[in-house]
């Protein structure tokens, strides 16, 4: 009797722990979004059983993977205090570059690498105009959002690029491993490396402190303007990756690609629990925030609703979460 007495207190205090991590992790960004994206597709799949297939969720992935490739990079930015309206100028010229290389007769190294040097261009751009000159990151990526936008219609005359590529190529972007798409198996794999970047190194953990207190990192010897420039370069260059995975799905740059993506990228942040004041937010939470959105636009197809609502739906879906983001703020403590 005395053994199941002392065992008792014992039971309590580790169904107390339990308790006590579970509160905690409520306050996580990452399990809340995840948990609204359980019960949207629970609702979805209630009112349509074609939702869970393995077709159409494998659909689903595949719609939502280069938004949230980009949004990798993107919430970086954002982390650092930072905003890149460029990406989808950089992926839609990225993917236009190497359609064009590929009609020069380039290898397909060639041409993905010169793709690749396009995001790379972009980035260090943005990074020579918020570092160098001072331009507010929003004045500097929306002009070069614009260069880029102009120069594909330059480039183009409107008209398409559809030359012909290798077969191994096409499979960057049609291919499947297993019953998984290949941009999906991509998306996955930046994803774990970003976020061991940026939980794990010493690179991860100044982004962090140039967006809480960017005197204060500077003061405790972290290079601000350094981590500034290489975040532009990676979000660009992580948005070129995206821009040649779609050319590889449809063989042909159009001369809209990429337009408007830039905004779909920022919401994937935003609903994923990044601040767009800095300092907070993960590469985890904005690739399961792009599956949120993705996952709606899945819903309002399968659901015929009218889908001129999608974009007022995922409005109001950044609206709640950046709401409950000033809320949580708030209430503990910190400032919105």
């Amino acid at each position: 009797m005395s053994g199941i007495a002392k065992d008792a207190p014992s039971s309590k205090r580790s169904s107390a722990g339990v308790l006590s991590e579970l509160a905690q992790l409520r306050h996580v960004r990452e399990v809340n979004v995840l948990l609204a994206l359980v019960i949207v597709g629970a609702l979805i799949s209630v009112y349509t059983p074609y939702f869970l297939t393995t077709n159409n969720l494998m659909g689903v992935f595949r719609a939502f993977s280069l938004t949230a490739i980009m949004s990798i990079g993107m919430v970086m930015v954002i982390i650092t205090g930072g905003i890149d309206l460029s990406v989808g100028s950089a992926m839609g010229l990225a993917s236009l570059v190497t359609a064009l290389c590929f009609d020069a007769g380039f290898s397909t190294g060639g041409s993905i690498a010169a793709g690749l040097g396009v995001g790379v261009t972009f980035g260090l751009i943005n990074g020579a105009l918020i570092t160098g000159i001072g331009l507010p990151p929003f004045i500097a990526t929306l002009g070069t959002l614009s260069i880029g936008r102009g120069l594909m219609y330059m480039i183009t005359h409107g008209v398409p690029v559809t030359p012909t590529t290798p077969e191994s190529f096409s499979l960057l972007g049609q291919g499947y491993i297993g019953s998984v798409p290949v941009p999906v198996v991509i998306m996955i794999v930046l994803m774990a490396i970003f976020a061991l970047i940026m939980r794990r190194t010493r690179f991860g953990r100044h982004i962090y402190a140039t967006g809480g207190n960017e005197q204060a990192a500077r003061l405790s010897g972290v290079k601000v303007d350094r981590i500034k420039l290489s975040v532009y370069v990676l979000s660009s260059t992580i948005a070129s990756i995206a821009g040649i995975i779609a050319f590889s799905r449809y063989l042909s740059a159009e001369p809209a690609s990429g337009f408007g993506s830039e905004l779909d990228v920022i919401a994937a942040a935003a609903i994923g629990g990044a601040s767009l004041s800095g300092g907070v937010g993960s590469v985890t939470g904005a690739v399961i925030g792009a599956a949120l959105v993705g996952v709606i636009a899945n819903g309002v197809v399968l659901l015929n609703i009218n889908t001129y609502a999608q974009q007022a739906i995922t409005g109001g879906v950044i609206l709640i979460a950046v709401s409950l983001d000033v809320l949580r703020n708030r209430l503990s403590g910190g400032h919105s």
